[in-house]
């Protein structure tokens, strides 16, 4: 049986940098691999590998295994699962590896789960380790975020997890840290590659709500489009510099657009302060934005669920509330 050993992170990248989910990941991988003192190593596949090794060492990793030969350009889901099996049974064998619950690491922790016969618990919101046995102790939300589970992978083999974005702070980056960086061969060829993308469209988006740090959300009691526009976009949001988002109920009645939904079906955001105007906070919401720093609620109904997470809350009609608040932050701002 290999001697599985350390934290390893699947690192993603863009444009020569670090997800944001990557940096998160470094972050909770640094903590378990320091209780069970051992190493964080993180492995980084495509063109951006090179220019990401630097950062990830002052992000926490201590060694970066950096794989520029693989089949494809872009992510490929059997190429990358090759990829990471030989990784994982021939170069690092970690005892735990995580990945960001993004679209790749939806695709690719399953796979890999199968080919190394191990367990996998996805979309996590709390990494822990078991003082006794040194394994890796994951909850996660179910019942559509109504409850939390608590779960431990059986058996000895690698222990895999997804998780979520914005559950997890990222360390402050710390130039001073040193580390390995080693690049390795993808030790697979063209003969894995199963799909080849044709081509890639990019969906511009006005607002991107998974990076900001202000956040005006937007329910179905908004009213209209004209209402999310000049209340929500060019009053408060135009004020703070804030990105604009919205419920399942108002991207369904045309209020927004779908790339600004936030919730179970949408996006999931932690930003430091989300205003939740007008929205009566449904689980399937609050599952979306529940790691956010701050949230401040207006709503006319005093019942409304929303109440019940935010730290600050105004019972009113938003009309109200909007206009005079966004002129006093004019004055202060």
């Amino acid at each position: 049986m290999p001697d599985y050993n350390g934290v390893l992170i699947y690192g993603e990248t863009g444009k020569c940098q670090l997800s944001p989910i990557s940096r998160e990941l470094l972050g909770v991988g640094r903590k378990l691999a320091d209780v069970r003192n051992e190493q964080l190593s993180i492995v980084l596949i495509g063109n951006d590998s090179e220019a990401c090794g630097q950062e990830s060492i002052t992000c926490g990793a201590d060694k970066v295994f950096i794989i520029s030969d693989a089949p494809t350009e872009n992510y490929e889901g059997a190429s990358h699962t090759a990829i990471m099996e030989k990784l994982c049974r021939e170069t690092i064998c970690p005892a735990i590896l995580l990945f960001g619950h993004t679209l790749t690491g939806r695709d690719l922790a399953p796979r890999l789960a199968f080919r190394l016969k191990t367990g996998l618990v996805m979309d996590c919101v709390e990494l822990d380790i078991e003082p006794a046995s040194k394994k890796l102790v994951i909850t996660k939300p179910v019942a559509g975020g109504n409850i939390s589970a608590t779960y431990k992978i059986k058996g000895d083999g690698i222990q895999i997890a997804t998780v979520r974005s914005k559950a997890m702070e990222p360390l402050l980056q710390d130039d001073s840290r040193r580390g390995e960086i080693k690049t390795i061969t993808a030790g697979v060829n063209d003969s894995v590659v199963k799909a080849n993308v044709i081509e890639r469209v990019v969906q511009e988006s006005a607002d991107d709500i998974e990076n900001a740090d202000i956040i005006i959300a937007g329910g179905r009691g908004v009213g209209s489009k004209e209402d999310f526009h000049s209340y929500l976009r060019e009053g408060l949001a135009g004020v703070l510099g804030g990105a604009v988002a919205g419920t399942r109920a108002a991207v369904d009645e045309g209020l927004i657009t779908e790339q600004c939904q936030v919730g179970l079906t949408g996006k999931i955001v932690g930003p430091g302060l989300y205003f939740a105007i007008a929205l009566s906070g449904a689980i399937q919401h609050i599952t979306g934005c529940i790691g956010s720093k701050n949230i401040v609620a207006i709503n006319n109904d005093k019942n409304a669920q929303i109440f019940k997470f935010a730290k600050y809350g105004i019972v009113e009609d938003y009309k109200k509330i909007l206009p005079p608040l966004t002129e006093k932050l004019k004055e202060v701002l």
